[in-house]
């Protein structure tokens, strides 16, 4: 949480109050419900003091338009906990990352309200004038919109339309380094994610700065691709997890429908984590007993 400030700060900063109601709501229905689901399905000790909760409205909301309208988030925020999360048993069972199914169910149920954006620095969900909107960088590499002439400075600092969380590559790098120095990540799943987007964006012919910057790429590998329960347990199979996600990321980015495809990529590699698992362990310690 204390790693998400700065991207938080910026959020608030770049999209104005509508980005912190957003995150309000998302992190308010995520507890809601489940705390309702604990209280009156499961029976169970109530599990809101562990955080992860909290964590996956924050990074719901991250994945979201700082002005999608708050019903539609409290649905995502359901879906996150009540179908995503809860059903496998809890923290530490589910298979998939909450905020990133919460995520992939609203852009199917909702793909326009979850594919436009409120223009950096414009008029927010507060003021009485309509707020300008437009797509992401990626829909302009992908043709879908006409190009736009951002350099690689505004990519990096975020002057740019995207979902609140993931336009400042500096403020998402800076909650990178935080958690490497508290040891709370490895190295392995970021630079692993990242590095294969950067490789793969070559051999398909598309400018790696760009498509390095723009888009969830980076909070999706620091912050959804680490996440611990639903990523390897060890530094091989995080390497063979996370280059998976930077190639499938390209892959759809360059040839599927959606101009994004960190999230669909990652959920993918979520499904695939006990196969890695498996065929990836750690060795035993100790030496083996020799017999006769």
């Amino acid at each position: 949480m204390i790693a998400l400030l700065p991207a938080f700060l910026f959020a608030v900063y770049n999209f104005g109050l509508g980005a912190l109601i957003v995150t309000f709501t998302s992190v308010a229905a995520c507890l809601l419900s489940e705390y309702l689901i604990q209280k009156y399905m499961l029976k169970g000790r109530n599990s809101l003091a562990d955080g992860s909760a909290m964590l996956t409205g924050v990074l719901l909301a991250f994945n979201l338009p700082s002005d999608l309208p708050l019903w539609i988030v409290v649905i995502g925020a359901f879906f996150a906990i009540g179908i995503a999360k809860m059903p496998f048993g809890g923290l530490g069972n589910n298979l998939f990352n909450p905020a990133l199914a919460g995520r992939v169910f609203l852009l199917i149920s909702f793909p326009a309200q979850m594919t436009t954006w409120p223009l950096a620095g414009v008029a927010d969900r507060f003021t009485t004038i309509d707020v300008e909107t437009g797509a992401t960088h990626l829909a302009t590499l992908k043709g879908l919109m006409p190009y736009d002439s951002l350099q690689y400075l505004d990519l990096f600092y975020g002057r740019m339309g995207g979902s609140l969380g993931e336009v400042s590559a500096l403020a998402l790098l800076t909650g990178l380094a935080f958690m490497l120095w508290r040891k709370i990540i490895t190295w392995y799943i970021p630079v692993a994610v990242l590095g294969a987007a950067v490789f793969f964006a070559l051999i398909f012919g598309e400018d790696p700065v760009e498509h390095l910057f723009s888009g969830g790429l980076m909070l999706g590998a620091i912050f959804m691709a680490t996440d611990y329960v639903t990523s390897p347990m060890t530094p091989k199979g995080m390497l063979i997890y996370g280059i998976s996600i930077g190639f499938l990321t390209m892959l759809i980015r360059k040839y599927g429908a959606y101009p994004e495809g960190v999230s669909f990529a990652i959920l993918l590699m979520n499904g695939v984590t006990p196969i890695i698992n498996t065929y990836c362990k750690p060795k035993r310690f100790g030496e083996v007993v020799k017999h006769g």
